[in-house]
Formats: C-alpha cells, structure tokens, sequence
C-alpha cells in the first residue's frame, strides 16, 4: 500500500528555524518529497535551498517547471510563482496572487490534494494571518494529514492557530521532534481515496482545469465563482468578490482569480483605507497650497475678497489634512478596523486541548 509520499510545508515570518530543525534529522531514505512554500518578496532572491541543504542530508533545490517530484528531495517555491502539483510533476505559474502572496501556500495545499489525496502531509509553521487553512482543508477532505507547530514555541502563531480552529489537525508537534514525526508518518500506509477516480493520473490532468492559481477563473467568460457575490471588491484589482464558504471557512474570489480568506480581506482592506487616507492628506495639502498661491495673486491684484475667500479655503484643506494624519499616526483606524491583531492571540491550553489530535 502506498505511504504518505508527499509532504507540503507552508510558512511566513519565523518559520525557517522550526523548518530547518525539522528536516535535520531526516534520514537518507526518506521516501517522501518535500514542497515548501514561504511568503517572499517578489523582486528577492530566495538561499532558502542552499540553508535547508546545510541543515539536512537531502538535497533541496529551487523547484523548477516540469521537474519530475522525487521521494528524498525538498523542492523550494521561486520568489513571485506558485508552486502546484501537476501529477508527479511541479508546475510553477504566476498566476493570481492568493492572501496577497505569490508564492501562496492554499495553491500548493490544494493542488496536492487534488492529485495525491490520501497521500498528503500537510505541515504548518510559524506566520502571521491565515494562508494555508483553507489549503489545509482541502488536504483533509482528501483524507491527508495536518500537522501544525506547537503554536507555544512559534515567532507568531497566527497562521498555526487559524490552522488549530479551523480545521482537525492531526498533530501538533515541537519543532524539534518535527523529524521523527515525518519519517513515521511518511511510512506509514495511506489509505485509499474515497473515491479512486477523484485523483486523476498524470496523463489525464488538463491544463485548463478549473485551478485559478493557474492562470486565474477567467469568470466573464465561463461563469461566476463559486458562491454569491459578497457585495465588497477586490482590494488589488477592484473586481466584485465572490463569497463561498467550506465548513466554517469563509472564502473570497474575484472574477480574476485574487482570493482571499476573510482574516486576509479585513488586512487588505486595512492596507487600502490607509492608502486612501494617506492619498486624502495629499491632496488636501496640494488644495491649500493652490489655495494660498490663488490667494497671494489676488491679494498683489488688489482683490481683498477673493484673497480672503482663497485664505478661507486654504485652512479649512490644512485643517482636514491635519486632522486625517494625525488619526493616521496615532493609528486608531487601522486598529479598528483589525482589532487586537493576531499578537494578542495566546496558544492557550483551551485551544491545544480543543484541536482534534490523533
């Protein structure tokens, strides 16, 4: 019987230390594959490999185009591609950014799923938000396995707990330990799909398929999303969003193929109101200073009344423009808008004992 061969790892901030203890001490002949997905900057260039290759007997290398996914090998996202599945070959694509990523972890999570069902190990690391949940998700649904890190000794625990409430991890595991964890995991058996026929070979997958990390929904098209529109816009295109929902998971897509979990959507739109508001300072400024110009002329005019009138117009600008940035640096709309942020969020054993372990 087929074991768990392939093990998908996601993360953010503070996640390449709990990652590098977690494949130090796998052994030569671990027989699964390893994809990893880390949130990076677009224009960056990744040592992510060449860290993990110091840290680890397996040879990890940037995933590249058609390459053939081997058992005993750790396979690496390039900066500003997703990295999916394609049957036993990776398939990178630039497609619509996902919680504002590219690469994103739900694309990888769910192709995985997709084509190796049962097969599956899901792992989640140290990161902020919640990329990777709906992934993690799909990855159960196929009947894989979740594994998250002990949120107590991760940098920032948002994307674990998310991971914790939302969907029935399996293990919750310390860094170290990590290791063991896997190679046990990975050999033992997998059970069979649910259904054989829902995990297509390799020679049957189209490249047209449905997945939007491809090249996104093309929705005008060939139809709407999944879900009803969710009468708020897309905060990196300005497209309708799409609302659908898988157990308590609440799930936001635009015609374009953006997507977003609801944590995501209220962050990005934190991040535009800021902008806005910052563009409302501007151009007021930019009124009181034509103002006062207009004013100055008219006054070397001789037109008292209209220098008043400028004069007038030019303070009330400068005072709204004062009044927006200090709320601005002061930060209480932003803080509204997110609440206590995820750095409020505790580990707690409430929690812990609330995840469904086996």
């Amino acid at each position: 019987m087929t074991g768990h061969d392939i093990v998908v790892i996601g993360f953010s901030a503070g996640g390449i230390d709990p990652l590098q203890q977690m494949v130090a001490d796998l052994p030569r002949d671990f027989p699964a594959a390893i994809l990893v997905v880390h949130h990076f900057p677009a224009m960056g260039i990744s040592v992510l490999p060449d860290i993990l290759g110091r840290a680890s007997v397996l040879p990890a290398v940037q995933a590249a185009e058609g390459a053939l996914i081997e058992p005993g090998r750790i396979y690496v996202a390039r900066p500003d591609y997703h990295l999916l599945v394609r049957g036993d070959r990776i398939r990178l694509t630039r497609g619509p950014r996902e919680q504002g990523h590219r690469p994103a972890i739900d694309p990888l999570f769910r192709t995985a799923a997709r084509h190796y069902g049962p097969r599956v190990i899901g792992v989640i690391l140290s990161g902020t938000l919640d990329d990777g949940t709906a992934g993690l998700q799909s990855i159960k649904d196929a009947r894989g396995l979740a594994v998250v890190q002990d949120p107590r000794e991760a940098a920032y625990s948002g994307m674990i707990l998310s991971a914790m409430q939302h969907v029935a991890v399996d293990h919750v595991v310390q860094a170290a330990e990590a290791s063991a964890l896997l190679d046990r995991l990975a050999r033992q058996p997998s059970p069979p799909p649910a259904d054989p026929a829902d995990i297509p070979r390799a020679a049957e997958i189209d490249l047209a398929d449905p997945e939007p990390a491809v090249a996104g929904t093309a929705a005008l098209r060939n139809g709407a999303p999944p879900g009803h529109p969710a009468g708020v816009v897309c905060p990196e295109c300005g497209g309708v969003l799409w609302e659908s929902q898988n157990g308590d998971i609440l799930h936001f897509r635009c015609h374009v193929g953006h997507a977003y979990s609801a944590e995501t959507l209220l962050a990005r739109q934190s991040d535009a109101l800021e902008g806005a508001l910052w563009s409302a300072v501007r151009a007021l400024e930019e009124k009181a200073e034509l103002a006062r110009r207009l004013a100055d002329r008219s006054r070397d005019m001789g037109l008292p009344r209209s220098s008043s009138q400028f004069e007038s117009a030019a303070g009330e600008a400068e005072r709204g423009s004062n009044m927006i940035r200090e709320s601005l640096l002061k930060g209480p709309v932003r803080q509204a808008l997110e609440g206590p942020g995820e750095l409020a969020a505790t580990a707690d054993d409430d929690l812990l004992s609330e995840a469904r372990l086996r």
